[in-house]
Formats: C-alpha cells, structure tokens, sequence
C-alpha cells in the first residue's frame, strides 16, 4: 500500500494559499464596511487606521468667521431694491405714468398757438437813394390809366361814319394774309356772313376767329346793317380769317374814305406780313440743324 502522507514541499503550498485566502478576505469585509478582519495579519492595526482618517476630515472643514466689527452686512437682494429707490426731492414733480399722460394730451383740445414775430406780415421796400417812390407809383398808375382808356376807346364804335345804305350799294375789295386771299363784297343788309356759300359759324367754328372776323364792322358801329358775302382760297384757317378781316376793312374804307386814320390806328389795314420762314439749304427746316456727331 502507498504512502499517503504528503511532501513536504506541498504542505508549504498548501498553508500558503490559505494564508492568501484570509488575507483577501479580510480586505474585501474592510472595504465594505463590516468592521476589521479577524485574523493573524491586521486585527489590532485597523481601529487606529479608522481614528486617523477621522482626524484630517474634522480638521478640513473651516470654521465659520465671525463678524468683525464696524462692518455692515451686505442687504439681501429685496432690501436692496428697497434701498436703491430715490428719495423724492423737495419741489421736483415725478412724471405722470403713460395712463394718467395720455389722459392730460386728451383733455387738452385747444391748440397751442404759436408766438407771432412782430412784423412778419409786412414786405421789403427798399428805396434807392434819390428816388421817389411815391412819384414812381403816381408814373404807373398814369400809364395804367392810359392803356385802360385805350382799350375802352377801341371798345367803342368809330363816331360820324357815314355810309351810303342804298338799295343797289357795292363795296369790295381784296384782303390777304400769308398765302390766302378773299375777296369780299358788303353791302346793305342784316349782318348775315356768307362765306364760300356757308355760314360764318360753319366755315369757322372757333369763337376766337369768329370774333376777329367781326372786329371791323363792329368798329365802325354797321355790325348789324350790311352784309357780307366772301370767297376765299389758299391758307389755313387762321390765315383765312385774318384775310377775311383785312378784306373788310379795305372794302369799308371804299364805303367811308374817312374811316382810314381809325381803321389805320388799330391795325384793321395794315397787311399782315408775317409768313413760314423758307427753308434754307444744309438745315432741315428754316433753322432747325442735323444733330451734331463729334464721332
């Protein structure tokens, strides 16, 4: 039979595992908490390790400072709200809120007018040196004076004319204007114008023509006693009147020599010159120039 007693070599292995075993274990129970190991290794060694952890965690925590004195503590944040109001000042009214503001806009209705500078109203007069402004004023008013006297005696009919009105009366005469021509026969009636066969209205519709057409007639106060009867051709319808005219005057100065210095003196005889300005070589009209190209 064997023998079964072990080696020595493996009863060595076999305590020193042990040994290791409880040395685990009674670090794992230490770490949790559950107080020191029992053992051969730490049993006595553990309570003061405790005592001195407990030590520097008493002596880390800070006392509280205490309160040194003269120093005011700050306020909390209410009290300093409190404190940080202003005082009202003796004499100085706070601003109304944007109710009560809007309420006083309201009650106020009447505008506010503003302050008038005195003398606004009036114009410069500046006066030269050694002028008189009143004699100056006194020139005007004469010359106005005149021209309005002249209006109103152009206005009025010619005095004294006498004219033959007989049955079998004939004037005529040639008028012109520009590039048209009438000829054109009075005789005794009751103011009808015939005109190329048609009416004056018809052959001139528009009231400023028809109005200078009638001037000579009018003039001479026989607007409503003779007839006129005219043929025309050439021209445009301004121009037409104007010869119109022209021959009227001409014919009534062959029915009164007399008219002529009245006649002559408001323009009914004096033959309208004025025409078309001809077209000059190089220019496309009368003046106007092809556009000038520096490129």
């Amino acid at each position: 039979m064997a023998d079964e007693t072990p080696r020595p070599d493996e009863q060595e292995e076999a305590l020193e595992a042990a040994a290791a075993r409880e040395m685990r274990v009674g670090d794992d129970d230490t770490e949790e908490g559950q107080g020191p190991a029992v053992g051969a290794q730490g049993g006595e060694d553990a309570p003061a390790a405790s005592d001195e952890a407990a030590a520097p965690a008493a002596e880390a925590t800070p006392d509280e400072p205490d309160e040194e004195p003269g120093v005011v503590a700050a306020p909390e944040p209410e009290e300093a709200d409190e404190l940080d109001e202003p005082d009202e000042e003796p004499g100085v009214v706070a601003a109304p809120e944007p109710e009560e503001a809007d309420e006083l806009v309201e009650d106020e209705e009447v505008p506010r007018a503003r302050p008038a500078i005195p003398g606004m109203d009036l114009e410069v007069d500046i006066v030269e040196e050694g002028s008189d402004p009143l004699a100056e004023r006194e020139a005007e008013e004469a010359a106005a004076a005149a021209a309005a006297a002249e209006e109103d005696a152009e206005d009025q009919p010619i005095a004294e004319v006498t004219i033959d009105l007989a049955a079998g009366a004939r004037y005529a005469a040639t008028g012109k204007r520009k590039t048209a021509v009438a000829r054109v026969i009075l005789r005794p009636g009751t103011g009808a114008y015939t005109i190329n066969g048609r009416a004056l209205d018809q052959f001139f519709p528009r009231a400023t023509l028809q109005r200078t057409i009638r001037q000579p007639l009018e003039t001479v106060g026989y607007a409503d006693r003779m007839d006129v009867v005219a043929r025309m051709h050439g021209g445009g319808v301004s121009a037409q009147a104007g010869a119109l005219r022209h021959g009227i005057s001409r014919a009534l100065l062959e029915a009164s020599p007399n008219l002529r210095g009245e006649l002559k003196r408001r323009g009914f005889l004096t033959r309208d010159a004025r025409a078309k300005e001809r077209k000059k070589a190089g220019l496309k009209k009368a003046r106007k120039r092809p556009q000038f190209s520096k490129r």
